[in-house]
């Protein structure tokens, strides 16, 4: 039986779910972009900080279709404390003087960078530390 349309809503909606349940984070803190990329599929999920209202990438998949790429986000989500490296990023934005400190996984501290700057204009933020941090 080939799946339908609104099947495959229903798949990457429970996938959607499964991510966000795992992850312990409100649905409005959680945000699936999709884009066309190359004739694929590109998924960046997105978190929110609460507390200071600022976005940034979690992690980025490809897939041809919506529902191989949140497959691949749900693989990668189940293991990126083990595969990748913890980093602490102290920064402000040019209109806040305020001191905030965000955590991110990330291959290397340029992937940890492009996670804090996603989407955003670079000038508008001010990097004053990125740590690699101890692995416990």
């Amino acid at each position: 039986m080939t799946e339908t349309f609104s099947d495959l809503h229903v798949e990457a909606a429970r996938i959607q779910q499964q991510i966000k349940d795992y992850l312990g984070v409100r649905t409005s803190d959680l945000i699936f972009e999709y884009s066309l990329q190359d004739g694929k599929t590109k998924l960046d999920l997105i978190t929110i900080n609460p507390r200071h209202s600022q976005s940034f990438l979690f992690h980025s998949e490809k897939g041809f279709d919506k529902v191989e790429a949140l497959k691949k986000m749900w693989d990668y989500v189940k293991n990126f404390k083990e595969k990748e490296n913890s980093y602490t990023i102290q920064w402000v934005t040019k209109s806040d003087s305020e001191l905030h400190t965000s955590y991110f996984r990330a291959s290397n501290i340029l992937d940890a960078l492009e996670k804090l700057y996603y989407g955003r204009d670079r000038n508008t933020i001010t990097v004053f530390s990125v740590v690699l941090n101890p692995v416990s």
